[in-house]
This record gives structure tokens, sequence and C-alpha cells, in this order.
């Protein structure tokens, strides 16, 4: 399909900022409220360009969960062409920009900029398409959990860290007074992780490439669990360079021309979530005797700083999961690879 006309849509919870280019230029900008109706309007209003052809156009925005919700229905159901991209590698292809230091209501930088992404790179298009329902369920169900955990650590952690600051009559007391909300969040939490536990054993192509992830040391249920909903069962995206720089733990150089401007560190751009998890699977690896464990003292032990080699394993972890899913067979740890 031979696109003209490329939208780029600035998603907030509330507002949506378009913007129509094409090879002759920016050609449209309009602001509508992130609602049905408001984006009926803007489509309306679309039609109003010279020549236009709505099976000539594609939508690009950028991963924002939640707030693009009714924007990908309304667009799907309509059978216009999506493509959904990552902020962090439209931000790497705008080159260095300036920063803003707050979003403003009918500001549409960000859509022109989003708009040009998707001109430039047109060759390069990825068509988005819905993930199934059993991922949808899959990922409302970890945000459940995760969720759940943060109102339980919420709890329980400042009981727990006051124990040796105060009296034990008011330890006691304290304790009467959360119990019962403990309680109930731990069956809650058994009860989601059972359901998670029976949608990917009820579906095939989710248990296969559930066990070939969980097959890699460090990557546990949890992880395995957010990489499926992350990757949309690892077609979205299936790269390990690409999944690294989502999940930011690929390192960035900071350059403007052949000048380095800066250390070279991760983006503060990536999810956030999954960052997270990938560190708490790092950090269980290298507790274990194996060659990560090796690697991991062995770099320490040649001075290097203790982050950089954290984020040499968490990249390694990942790329061993895109390997064991691309080969389509579980990780072999009797396999002894060469570490540089």
């Amino acid at each position: 399909m031979d696109f003209c006309y490329f939208i780029g849509i600035d998603i907030a919870k509330d507002t949506l900022d378009w913007a129509i280019y094409t090879q002759q230029g920016l050609q449209l900008s309009t602001h509508t409220p992130n609602t049905l109706a408001g984006i009926k309007t803007a489509l309306v209003e679309l039609k109003s360009l010279p020549g236009w052809n709505a099976k000539q156009a594609v939508f690009c925005m950028e991963h924002t969960g939640l707030y693009n919700a009714h924007l990908l229905e309304l667009l799907h159901q309509q059978n216009l062409a999506i493509w959904l991209e990552s902020s962090l590698q439209i931000k790497q292809a705008g080159g260095m920009q300036r920063g803003k230091t707050a979003r403003r209501p009918g500001d549409k930088v960000d859509a022109q900029r989003i708009a040009q992404y998707a001109y430039r790179f047109r060759d390069q298009i990825r068509l988005w398409e819905p993930p199934r329902e059993v991922i949808q369920k899959l990922a409302f169900l970890s945000a459940t959990r995760q969720r759940l955990n943060q109102a339980f650590n919420l709890l329980a952690v400042p009981v727990a860290e006051q124990e040796t600051f105060i009296s034990k009559s008011l330890q006691k007391t304290l304790k009467g007074n959360v119990k019962k909300s403990l309680i109930a969040l731990k069956e809650e939490q058994k009860a989601v992780e059972q359901a998670i536990k029976q949608l990917i054993e009820a579906d095939a192509r989710l248990k296969e490439l559930f066990d070939l992830m969980v097959s890699v040391p460090g990557i546990g249920p949890v992880i395995a669990t957010e990489l499926l909903v992350t990757t949309n069962e690892m077609q979205t995206i299936n790269d390990p360079k690409k999944l690294a720089c989502h999940a930011g733990v690929a390192p960035f150089e900071y350059r403007s021309g052949t000048s380095v401007r800066g250390k070279t560190r991760v983006s503060h751009q990536a999810r956030k979530r999954l960052k997270a998890l990938i560190h708490m699977g790092t950090m269980s690896a290298i507790q274990v005797k194996g060659d990560l464990q090796d690697y991991y003292q062995r770099k320490l032990g040649e001075g290097k700083h203790t982050m950089l080699v954290l984020n040499a394993v968490r990249n390694k972890l990942i790329h061993r999961v895109c390997a064991v899913v691309r080969r389509g067979e579980k990780y072999d740890k009797n396999y002894a690879p060469a570490f540089s």
C-alpha cells in the first residue's frame, strides 16, 4: 500500500493533537478531546483535505496504554491503517531536540514530530493489529496483580520497618489495624495469580512462549507474563535490541556530530514496569551459581562499574529470551557461551 497522508497523533489523557503530513509538508493541525466524539470530529475534518482518500492514510501514534484505547478501537473498526511506535524510537529518530517543560493544551509540536517521523520512515511502516482477546485479558490481570502488590506493600512494609522503633504494645496494635486488610489482599493476590496461570495454560501459543521464557535463568513467571503482554506474544517486538531499548536497558551515547556530549546511559522513556522486573530477574540470576554470576564477578574484578555490569546482564537476559523464542527451544543451561 502506498500511503500519501501521514497523520501524527499526540495522545494525552483528555486531549488529542493531530497533524497531517504529505509530500508537500504539513497540511493540517487540529486539537480534539480524547473521546469517541472528538475522534469522529477529527476524522470528518480530514475529509476536507484535497484529494483525501482514507485508504491512503496511515495513523501514527506512540504507545500510551489505556489513553489510546478509544482511538485504536475506532480506527480499527473503520479499517484504517495504524502504526503504533515507541516514543523512544521517535525521539531517537528526531535527533537532539529541545525538551518541553510541560504539556499545554493545543500544543501540536509533538503531533507534527510524529507525522514527520511517519513520513520520513514510510518505507519501514509496521501496521498494528489488535492483540488477541487472551492477551488483552492477560494485560488487565497483570496490571491488577501489580496494583494488589503495591497495595499490600503500602500497608505491610511500614509496619515491619517501624517495629524496632516503637513499643511492643503499640506495634501489636498497629499490626492488628491492618491484619484483616493484608489477609484480604493476600487472598486477592492468590486469586489473580491463579487466573493468570489458568489463562496461559489454556492457550497453546501462550503456554509454549511462557515455557520457553521461564527456561532462561532469571526469568520468572511474572517477568514472562509482562514480556508476553509488552511484545504482544513476541510479534510487535521480537528483536533483542529493540526489546532492550523498549525496556530501557539499551545504552545510548549523547552525541552531536562527532562529539560525545555526555556519559553513555539508558533511556528514561522506557517501559518502567518491564525495566524494574528485568532488574529483579538480573539480581536473582547473579545470586545463582552459573555463567551470569561468573560474568558479573569477573567484570567487577576488572574494575567495571556495578551498574554498567548489571545493565550488561540485563541485556544478556533479553537476548536469551529472544533466542529461545526464535529457535523454539528451551534454554540449555549446559551451553557455555563465550563472554567478552
